[in-house]
């Protein structure tokens, strides 16, 4: 399942199938597809992501994450909401603000690139095993 942050893009989970010298390895690795404005990423490069079609992509829930901080879920989307416009807004007038997911990782700027580097917590905790492998993909 995937979960879709309106205006930032789509975070997911996919499985991927690597071919080792004496052994096949199937991990689950955390993936980004971004999906900003074009206007905002001016002289800024991002790798190509693609979720495949067979995964449930499903929107952010308000709701659930009220629930963890006790604010109303109308209060919680505006944040996120005002929280994207304001990362947007940045990266328009070329600045390179680090924007991080607790418990998921960072999306940053690298020279030019904009990219998700994601936490080794978050890769090890969806690898049962081949957590390696795991790491070294992502």
């Amino acid at each position: 399942q995937g979960v879709l942050v309106p205006g930032l893009g789509t975070f997911a989970v996919v499985h991927e199938q690597i071919n080792g010298t004496e052994e096949v390895y199937v991990v689950r690795r955390p993936v980004f597809q971004l999906d900003m404005d074009m206007s905002c990423l001016q002289e800024l490069v991002f790798p190509t992501v693609m979720i495949p079609g067979d995964i449930e992509i499903m929107p952010l829930d308000y709701w659930w994450l009220s629930q963890t901080n006790s604010l109303p879920p109308d209060m919680v989307r505006g944040c996120v909401e005002e929280t994207i416009l304001l990362y947007s807004f940045q990266l328009r007038n070329r600045q390179r603000p680090a924007f991080t997911f607790k418990n998921i990782g960072i999306l940053s700027c690298q020279g030019n690139v904009l990219c998700m580097q994601f936490h080794c917590s978050c890769i090890a905790g969806l690898a049962s095993r081949d957590i390696w492998v795991a790491l070294l993909l992502t």
